[in-house]
């Protein structure tokens, strides 16, 4: 079974009910990855979104990136990735699949430059980093092209336009 649990560490927009959110965008992204399964699995399946600052953000970044900005996500995995696939089988009472973790600045800001909400920027930003903690990268074309085009379905299945489409 699916659990995301969020935490709002910062004031965010308050007229979105950022748990039920974050829930649906891990659970969009996960329906469309070799994952989907972790969804139903027997053992407790957590995402742990928290939803901060740019200080903080940037902290983490410096500490564990080696890059002293603030970023609009980061994930961070606790599962290795060749483990992944045995997860749905596991007789664990719970597996925590990792942590994502949100800038509210750099968010709005971004938001903003392409004109659309910052739920829907945030959202975006949530299935992108739950396809991190599943193994996804875009650390070349062909693995960004592929993350991308999940990323797209996901967020069309939540009624959220495609992010990539003014740069094609």
């Amino acid at each position: 079974m699916l659990s995301v649990e969020t935490h709002a560490a910062t004031p965010w927009p308050d007229a979105l009910d950022w748990e039920a959110r974050a829930g649906e965008a891990v659970a969009a992204a996960l329906a469309l990855t070799p994952y989907a399964a972790l969804a139903d699995a027997a053992p407790l399946v957590e995402v742990a979104v928290r939803l901060t600052d740019d200080v903080e953000v940037q902290t983490l970044n410096r500490d564990f990136r080696g890059k002293d900005k603030p970023t609009n996500v980061l994930s961070f995995p606790q599962v290795q990735d060749d483990l992944l696939e045995g997860l749905a089988n596991s007789d664990d009472g719970e597996i925590l699949l990792g942590d994502i973790v949100l800038a509210r600045e750099t968010c709005a800001r971004e938001a903003d430059e392409k004109a659309i909400s910052i739920a829907d920027h945030a959202t975006h930003l949530i299935v992108h980093g739950t396809l991190h903690l599943v193994g996804y990268d875009h650390m070349d074309d062909a693995s960004a092209a592929a993350m991308e085009a999940i990323e797209v379905k996901a967020l069309a299945s939540l009624g959220i336009a495609n992010p990539y489409a003014d740069q094609d």
